[in-house]
């Protein structure tokens, strides 16, 4: 996704009205940082993928990437969360739970209770129809402190339970227990356009031009330079705080510009931006001295967010008008606010979307049978009582399961399972469930469909398509993400300094892990022995 186009909105205005960024500079004088005996840092690297990453190293392009593997434990297949959109991956990543447990449905949903089509930021023309101001709250605002539920637990949350710092470096997501006042610049203070928003930090939080340490980083937070949401904002942050014993036990850092550069060029040849990315991981395993010492001081996880499947060149082909397909309904205009006589909101996260149905009088089954019309649909999915139904596009049967009945999956979950397997593609061998190319899917998709009240239909796009609308992305002859095909899911890990690894090689799994490899750190200085995490 476009990871900072909610501050490129920003951005716009202050270009337009040419007036100047104040930056938020924070000290770290004051931070008395306790200094952890093996700290872990998280790299976050925006649409990292496994074979362009192999392409790289292999040309001698990408020699820190090189290092860190040769050195650690590659994990090219991690499984992403569902829809495989940052914001709702990040929120994954932190509490260790699936969208229906921290209720971040996507980039872009409707929030029935309010009557509200919420967008994080999806592309420029959407945003400026929905309310620069609309879209600034929900991003620096009900993202982590309405919207991410109360009842999960953050790992910034969970570290300071017991005593233990975290950072936070341009992570969209990233609540915690200290509190802090996002001031606006002059320009739109004055325009009403963002108010001041107390929001609840990690220990240390850098947040592009709103939050940051590094006096000298200025430079790279400017209005041409996204406001400080790109690589070497990122990158510098957290050299500072390891150069100045800053460093504390738990810090994610988010790297978004190779993101830009898949969307564009696709998913197979972004070895221009892999290139950029390993040049900012040098310099920042320079400030040890040597690599090597860089990898005996902390644990590194290095790691992508999501993949990108290839959208064909053929706009007429390869861009899905849910709009041409559906319109015999009343579609909601995003312009304007959700009126009486509206019988559908589309909330489209590139590859995947959410449709919902707002009028009574028309089955969810009625809707779907337009979709199924449509080969370029892979799945579409809706829930019915406490069952979910999924059919494909082009495709006859229906396939329905439920969570907790007589087939067990890799993950040790359990399924009602009836109908024709092959839509989901999964296999079974007695009463075990195998996953093809949607991994983990009845997890995730069931996951999706709780995420959020409303009376909503899912649908995702086969490689080479996407969904779109008025006013939202498109990437023909690029590449997009959201969907639950394995080429937008699965990621590469990198990891160093440990032995252990996950229970199972998801994005949701991470989290207990983190806070196991932080345990097991605090014990060792108390000398606890603890059992491996394997």
């Amino acid at each position: 996704m476009l990871y900072a186009l909610i501050i490129i909105m920003i951005v716009l205005v202050i270009i337009f009205l040419r007036k100047a960024l104040q930056p938020a500079n924070q000290s770290l004088e004051h931070k008395q940082v306790t200094p952890p005996s093996h700290p872990v840092i998280l790299l976050m690297i925006d649409s990292l993928m496994n074979e362009p990453l192999q392409k790289a190293v292999k040309e001698g392009r990408a020699p820190a990437f090189k290092f860190l593997m040769e050195h650690g434990h590659y994990y090219p297949n991690v499984i992403s969360s569902y829809p495989t959109m940052s914001v709702t991956i990040d929120s994954t990543l932190l509490t260790g739970t699936y969208s229906d447990k921290h209720q971040v449905p996507g980039l872009v949903w409707f929030d029935e209770t309010q009557k509200r089509l919420v967008n994080y930021g999806s592309a420029r023309a959407e945003v400026f129809k929905l309310g620069i101001k609309n879209v600034m709250e929900y991003i620096l605002y009900c993202l982590n402190h309405s919207h991410l539920s109360n009842d999960v637990e953050t790992i910034h949350e969970a570290l300071d339970k017991i005593g233990l710092q975290s950072a936070s470096i341009n992570a969209l997501v990233y609540r915690g227990n200290e509190k802090m006042i996002l001031r606006p610049p002059k320009a739109l203070s004055k325009l009403n356009l963002m108010p001041k928003f107390q929001v609840q930090t990690p220990f240390l939080f850098s947040y592009g031009a709103l939050a940051q340490y590094h006096p000298k980083n200025n430079q790279n937070n400017q209005p041409w330079k996204a406001f400080g949401f790109n690589d070497k904002f990122t990158a510098e942050e957290l050299k500072y705080f390891i150069q100045n014993r800053k460093l504390p036990s738990f810090t994610i850092a988010y790297f978004p510009d190779l993101d830009k550069n898949v969307h564009k060029e696709g998913p197979i040849h972004p070895i221009n931006g892999i290139e950029k990315v390993d040049k900012e991981l040098q310099e920042i395993l320079n400030v040890y001295g040597s690599w090597d010492k860089a990898l005996k001081d902390a644990v590194w996880i290095v790691m992508g967010d999501s993949g990108q499947a290839e959208v064909g060149k053929d706009k007429n082909r390869s861009l899905v008008e849910l709009r041409s397909i559906l319109d015999s309904y009343k579609i909601h205009d995003v312009k304007e606010p959700v009126k009486e006589d509206d019988q559908i909101v589309l909330g489209l996260n590139e590859r995947m979307a959410f449709i919902y149905n707002l009028d009574q009088n028309i089955t969810i089954e009625e809707i779907v049978k337009h979709l199924k019309q449509d080969e370029r649909i892979q799945i579409i999915a809706w829930k019915n009582g406490t069952n979910v139904n999924a059919v494909a596009g082009g495709k006859n049967g229906v396939f329905t399961f439920r969570p907790d009945g007589e087939y067990t999956d890799e993950y040790d979950q359990s399924w009602f399972l009836n109908g024709e397997y092959s839509i989901l593609d999964l296999s079974i061998n007695e009463k075990l469930v195998g996953y093809g190319v949607y991994p983990d899917v009845l997890a995730r998709l069931h996951s999706s469909l709780h995420s959020h009240s409303g009376n909503y239909i899912i649908v995702d796009a086969k490689p080479g398509f996407e969904f779109v609308s008025e006013g939202t992305p498109t990437h023909p002859g690029g590449a997009a993400h959201g969907s639950i095909h394995k080429q937008d899911s699965l990621v590469p890990m990198i990891v160093t300094g440990t032995s252990t690894k996950p229970e199972h090689m998801r994005i949701v799994d991470l989290k207990p892990w983190i806070l196991h490899l932080l345990r097991q750190g605090t014990d060792k200085q108390n000398n606890i022995v603890e059992k491996r995490f394997d």
